[in-house]
């Protein structure tokens, strides 16, 4: 595959990406990818991801530790979006839990805290 040629990456350069844990199959972030980003996943192993708010490409787990290292990347039937498959190393949400995913639509936490962020993050 061809990264420019295959993939959608929208108006606006970015592509939706899922981590999924590779083993238990439980959903950990959605997060967004630019052409480089996809790029050096696949040269590094390790997810990296571009942040919208920072503007900038980022590895995931560059300053905490939580690395993911990605075993698979799945592409959707259209090309628009796609699906890190990790090893988790830690949380992969910055709020401290294993995933992003920690809460429901009512705010009651049902995910597990992984680490203090204050600790991690200062």
């Amino acid at each position: 595959m061809t990264i420019d040629a295959d993939l959608d990456f929208g108006d606006d350069g970015l592509v939706p990406v899922v981590a999924q844990d590779v083993d238990t199959g439980e959903v950990l972030m959605l997060a967004y990818a630019t052409r480089d980003a996809v790029a050096r996943t696949r040269e590094t192993g390790r997810a990296h991801y571009y942040s919208r708010s920072r503007d900038e490409l980022w590895e995931k787990g560059a300053t905490s530790g939580h690395t993911q290292s990605v075993r698979e990347v799945r592409v959707d039937c259209d090309g628009d979006a796609l699906l890190y498959r990790v090893d988790q190393t830690g949380g992969a949400c910055h709020t401290g839990y294993r995933s992003c995913f920690y809460r429901t639509l009512d705010g009651e936490e049902v995910g597990e805290r992984a680490f203090d962020p204050d600790e991690v993050y200062g």
